[in-house]
């Protein structure tokens, strides 16, 4: 019988049993349960998700590695990555026992303690590294609100992840013509935006480069700071020696002019990436991203 890993994942009965193991179990057993199910996941290389991961980590680490290297590779992101999932349920319930997780780089502690509305507004352009649903509830608690835009038509377990953060409190919105009006406004009143940048999208209209590479990514983030003549401000979360997530960010990023909007928009897209790809190559097995930003590269990864 074939496993559908991808939709294993999606399943919000498979979301809820995750959350109530994670609440129940201690954070080392949960540990070594995550690496055995990371385990399994590994094994299944014809899945969907375990290709595109193993595409994204041969692309971003220099599309040199062999077939054992690669192997290696895709086991520890997953096992990073079930980790992730683990600690962001074992603790999304009580964020001050969560406290000791993580170290506030001195631009993360300013940001969290920004009032909802200052004189200009700001992009905060997440990469999905670390625990970054974690990350941003930890900074929720020190007093950030900002607005989310999340992916669009959240279905199965994304629904019910939309629904849970709701509930948490979170200003989230999927993305769509309404969301993005809206968070331009937003903006123009002084407020942030934080919005992901490394998931695929269907159909792009623009292919910014991504690690010498085309790739299949949103570039709303552009559109808004660009419209708005605000600044983006990458913000990304590792598990450090320590065994803490460290929260940093960027410089902010100025959007460049350009009488051509369309070019415009790819330059600044790829000037942001450009710092976005120094995030992931310091701990590329923590990048979490199991959708294929570049496509074509699925067939090219050593077998």
């Amino acid at each position: 019988m074939v496993i559908n890993v991808q939709s294993l994942n999606d399943s919000p009965i498979v979301i809820e049993l995750i959350s109530t193991l994670a609440r129940l179990l201690p954070r080392k057993l949960g540990h070594s349960l995550a690496d055995t199910v990371a385990g399994w996941l590994a094994e299944r290389k014809d899945s969907a998700m375990v290709r595109a991961i193993r595409a994204n980590q041969w692309v971003s680490r220099g599309e040199n590695l062999d077939k054992q290297a690669l192997d290696r590779a895709v086991q520890e992101t997953l096992r990073n990555s079930a980790r992730s999932i683990f600690d962001l349920y074992h603790y999304n319930l009580d964020l001050r026992s969560a406290d000791r997780l993580f170290v506030l780089d001195p631009a993360s502690q300013q940001l969290a303690r920004r009032p909802d509305f200052q004189g200009r507004g700001l992009v905060v352009a997440g990469i999905h590294l670390g625990n970054p649903d974690l990350a941003l509830q930890r900074l929720g608690s020190e007093g950030l609100r900002i607005l989310v835009l999340t992916i669009p038509e959240p279905q199965g377990g994304r629904r019910t992840e939309y629904e849970r953060r709701k509930k948490a409190g979170m200003n989230i919105i999927p993305t769509s013509v309404g969301a993005l009006r809206q968070s331009l406004r937003y903006l123009q009143q002084g407020g942030v935006v934080l919005t992901g940048i490394d998931r695929p999208v269907p159909d792009p209209g623009s292919r910014p480069r991504f690690f010498g590479r085309p790739a299949v990514l949103p570039m709303h983030h552009i559109f808004l700071a660009t419209k708005a003549r605000v600044p983006v401000m990458l913000m990304a979360s590792d598990l450090q020696a320590d065994g803490k997530y460290h929260i940093a960010t960027s410089d902010l990023i100025e959007m460049d002019p350009d009488p051509d909007r369309e070019r415009g928009a790819i330059r600044n897209a790829e000037k942001v990436l450009t710092i976005a790809e120094g995030f992931i190559r310091r701990v590329p097995q923590q990048w979490l991203v199991s959708l294929p930003v570049w496509p074509e590269t699925l067939d090219l990864t050593p077998e």
